[in-house]
């Protein structure tokens, strides 16, 4: 076994699950920093406009993507079942058969997303003072789809292994290389949003490639075949059942939240930006949850694979009460200061603009801890390989959301509905995974008695 692997089916529980959990909390909080620092820059040197055609194309690209990086997340609970088992032949042949089945599928979506994107766009209700520059950088953009396909595998492959710090590098390097080529293309060659888009495609195609032959190159536990791509009917059958039902549950999440901001887009450009500079400091204040949650993922995963129930019931104990300390915390900090955090993203003379996000972030930041709970009910239910139930439970969230959203913003309080409807919609979702998950350990239990 590989020194850069760790088996988290030994040992304690809270230390190696934070151990693991730190550097996927890094990684992920600098991969936002690829629109933020989009959004940053563009918001305060190009100006308002720009900033909500980036914001929403944001919230385009995040549900595009979030269909590969699905699948990925499925296959990474077979390879870390795998792994628990010890069965490393048969891991590779799993690494192969997903490598060749995604990448395709990455492929696919590259192509639509760039032949129907006008179409796209016009069905997201973007204002004709938006239209230009969102298309403008989409038209880039979308370019960076396959490089995100090969480090959200490659990462998923080594974080299955128990390797969380190899995807930290590539994404720390991917990220200051982001923000050194935005400064660059966008404020000294005045490129606009055209540059910032070329800045984060340069960036993503070096954390994919970099990962990748660090990979294939390092870890002999990773490193497949051709002959592993040749599909096997029953290892194929697992991958497909968790990877696909993972990507709807997570592209019907960034589709609900693409429909939100459709609806968001009926109030305006200032509205647009206020809600895109909200979107990315949310991203950013609930990072450590998600990751969190799917550092925990992998926990369960590999002691499945272990056949340790016993470390899996602890672990959940000590991961609500972690995720509960850690979802107050950063609701405090949001609370207390989103004009500031705002204003990072839009110039302080925009007082109205920071306002609209600061009532937002006041609304929605101090329930952080709803969707605390809600990313451990998905990273619980997919890592016992019942991802069916974490997709119910988007359906749930996002639909509601959705049409709360939709019925609260025609009320006299306007977008103040729509930051409303988010809380409301966490907080059911999560009645309804505790209820799930109550009746599957009394299912269970039943079962093991004679």
């Amino acid at each position: 076994m590989s020194d850069s692997t760790h088996d988290l089916t030994k040992g304690g529980i809270a230390g190696p699950i934070l151990t693991f959990a730190l550097p996927l909390i890094l990684g992920n909080m600098l991969q936002t920093l690829y629109n933020a620092a989009d959004s940053i820059i563009v918001g305060r040197f190009v100006g308002p406009e720009a900033l909500a055609a980036v914001g929403s194309a944001y919230s385009l690209m995040t549900f595009l993507t979030s269909l590969m990086i699905g699948l990925s997340m499925g296959a990474g609970i077979v390879f870390s079942y795998l792994f628990g088992e010890g069965n490393m032949a048969r891991l590779k042949k799993a690494l192969g058969i997903s490598f060749l089945s995604i990448g395709i599928i990455s492929l696919l979506i590259t192509a639509l997303a760039i032949i129907f994107q006008d179409p796209i766009m016009r069905l997201m209700q973007v204002p004709d003072n938006v239209f230009t520059d969102m298309s403008e950088y989409l038209g880039v953009i979308f370019l960076g789809i396959p490089a995100l396909f090969l480090y959200n595998f490659y990462a998923a492959a080594e974080r299955a292994v128990g390797n969380s710090r190899t995807p930290l590098l590539f994404m720390a390097v991917s990220a200051l290389l982001n923000i050194f080529l935005d400064l660059y293309f966008v404020i000294a060659l005045g490129w606009g949003v055209w540059g910032a888009a070329v800045a984060t495609i340069i960036s993503q195609w070096a954390a994919g490639i970099g990962i990748m032959l660090l990979s294939v190159t390092r870890h002999p536990t990773l490193r497949f075949s051709l002959s592993d791509m040749i599909p096997e009917k029953g290892l194929f059958r697992e991958l497909v059942s968790l990877s696909v039902l993972t990507s709807m549950q997570q592209s019907i999440m960034n589709l609900g939240i693409l429909c939100v901001q459709g609806i968001v887009n009926g109030f305006g450009a200032g509205v647009m930006a206020a809600f895109a500079a909200g979107v990315k400091i949310d991203s950013i204040a609930y990072m450590p949850l998600q990751e969190f949650s799917n550092a925990f993922s992998t926990f369960v995963s590999q002691n499945g694979g272990a056949g340790r129930d016993d470390r899996i019931k602890a672990g959940m104990k000590m991961a609500f009460i972690l995720s509960t300390v850690f979802g107050l915390l950063i609701s405090l900090i949001v609370f207390l200061i989103p004009g500031t955090l705002m204003s990072i993203f839009i110039d302080p003379g925009e007082s109205e603009l920071i306002a609209i996000g600061t009532e937002y972030l006041r609304i929605e930041g101090s329930f952080y801890i709803l969707i605390g709970y809600l990313f451990l009910f998905y990273g619980i239910f997919r890592a016992l390989k019942a991802p069916a139930i974490s997709l119910v439970l988007t359906i749930i969230s996002l639909g509601l959301r959705v049409l709360l959203a939709a019925l609260l913003s025609r009320l006299p309080i306007g977008e103040t509905g729509i930051w409303m409807s988010i809380p409301i919609g966490w907080a059911l979702a999560d009645t309804a995974g505790l209820l799930f998950l109550k009746f599957r350990r009394k299912n269970a239990n039943s079962k093991s008695q004679p």
